[in-house]
């Protein structure tokens, strides 16, 4: 690999470091979102998944996991759960201040990877019986929904037959037993769940196809069976779903990013929002920040909703000058059309790393934002709020 001659490579950094100031400026002084003090309670502590039974009760999970209390924010040991890489949470339900579910993979890279389900008693969280599984299989749960205490789903993907077959994997809670279900058109990854009601719930994600091409997927839970429903691509390349907003039966929308052209083409990645209207899916056109080359890609993780009319889609989008720097993207739909809304970036080392992966609304108004601000060498908690956490 060539290098850069002294001169032109420190004239390089402070570039970086310009770009990185103004961002940061820009976003924290118009922004109606603020950064609220999160614990840290790992090395790594990155925040997936957010559920709230009410202002004063929220849940945010990851390699971390914390609890608000309507005042403040503190962290709870979950089982298994390290910090180190090797397991997370990627779901959370939040019934009430003495009953919430978590789920999530653990023991990933040291030669058992698998699912953990994890509940909420009031106190501390303890490892709770899931499905039985065969011996050669891996399971892996990556978002769940729920309508009510006896109706819970955690959704993902299952290795069986030794790795021989990768499909989705639907997991639900009845009040008594957890059960399992597989299915899914081919190579099947769901990345994330939404549910408005008993007979009507949502899991979207992708399909592998060759040559390392993805395609959208969603997947529709109608009260007995779940069900491959048809979402469109964009461009020639990869596309991926990865939160997904249940509000009606009519009005779901889902999220992620498109690859406008085929591997090994160098592009950037674009946001990608669809949107179903009880009869078929539809992409909604969605801004960009950029792209002004092919290294200032887009994506969006996950939405959250504070009206039909006020809906809210974050991820992250990266520098165009190929520095790395990653930082926080914030959409906002307004009933009529999607716009760019300016978001804090609260990484307060030299290299901005800010992503946001979930959210929630607790009461009208409040609207909660989580992910992960890199503050190197390890990874701390990132929530921002409306109302500041007051």
């Amino acid at each position: 690999m060539k290098t850069a001659p002294k001169a032109i490579l420190l004239l390089a950094v402070a570039a970086v470091l310009v770009i990185g100031t103004l961002a940061k400026g820009q976003s924290m002084t118009s922004s109606i979102f603020q950064v609220v003090p999160t614990p840290n309670e790992n090395f790594d502590n990155d925040l997936q998944a957010a559920s709230a039974s009410s202002p004063t009760d929220i849940w945010a999970v990851g390699q971390s996991t914390i609890h608000y209390n309507g005042t403040s924010w503190t962290a709870f040991p979950a089982p298994m759960i390290k910090g180190d890489n090797t397991s997370f949470l990627g779901g959370v339900v939040d019934i009430s201040p003495t009953l919430a579910w978590a789920a999530g993979t653990v023991n990933i890279g040291l030669g058992n990877p698998g699912q953990v389900i994890e509940q909420w008693n009031g106190t501390a969280w303890s490892v709770y019986p899931g499905p039985t599984f065969g011996s050669g299989d891996t399971p892996n749960i990556f978002g769940m929904a729920f309508t009510s205490a006896d109706d819970i789903w955690a959704v993902g993907d299952i290795l069986e037959d030794d790795g021989q077959i990768l499909t989705g994997l639907f997991e639900h809670w009845n009040g008594t037993e957890w059960t399992y279900t597989t299915g899914g058109p081919g190579v099947t990854i769901l990345s994330n769940a939404s549910a408005d009601a008993t007979n009507d719930a949502w899991a979207v994600g992708y399909n592998a196809g060759d040559i390392d091409e993805y395609s959208t997927l969603a997947m529709h839970w109608n009260g007995s069976t779940w069900g491959s429903v048809s979402t469109p691509n964009v461009g020639g390349g990869s596309n991926y779903l990865n939160g997904v907003l249940a509000l009606s039966p009519n009005n779901v929308w889902a999220v992620g990013y498109s690859t406008p052209e085929p591997p090994p083409q160098s592009t950037a990645t674009l946001t990608l929002i669809e949107h179903y209207d009880g009869t078929s899916w539809s992409v909604v056109s969605s801004p960009n920040v950029g792209p002004a080359n092919s290294y200032q890609s887009n994506r969006l993780f996950g939405l959250t909703a504070n009206s039909a009319n006020d809906i809210w889609a974050f991820g992250s989008y990266f520098a165009a000058d190929g520095s790395g720097h990653q930082m926080t993207l914030l959409l906002q739909w307004n009933g009529n059309k999607w716009s760019i809304a300016p978001c804090p970036n609260p990484t307060k080392g030299d290299f901005l790393s800010d992503l946001l992966f979930a959210g929630v609304v607790p009461s009208p108004g409040n609207v909660w934002i989580f992910g992960t601000e890199d503050e190197a060498p390890h990874e701390d908690t990132l929530a921002i709020n409306t109302t500041k956490g007051d």
